[in-house]
């Protein structure tokens, strides 16, 4: 597709905007988890000053290079099944 960059295949590294888009996935994903987590505990109940505050002062967790690596290893192995 044209636009599209596609991995570079010598040297197996990601693009820069794919690396990109993964982590703004992932974050998106921390911030969905944190929403839940407050949804639950508005509807169960627990809605103290305490909880509040953990919750409020829990930063929604960063990207890790652990996050990244995982992610480029599952699309390594989607690509490889599709080869397949």
């Amino acid at each position: 597709m044209p636009g599209i960059r596609k991995i570079d295949r010598p040297k197996e590294k990601m693009d820069p905007r794919d690396r990109l888009i993964i982590a703004l996935y992932a974050q998106l994903k921390a911030e969905r988890e944190t929403r839940e987590t407050l949804e639950w505990v508005i509807r169960n109940g627990g809605l103290s000053n305490e909880v509040l505050e953990a919750i409020a002062g829990d930063p929604v967790p960063v990207v890790t290079s652990e996050d990244v690596a995982a992610l480029e290893k599952l699309i390594a192995l989607d690509r490889s099944r599709r080869k397949h």
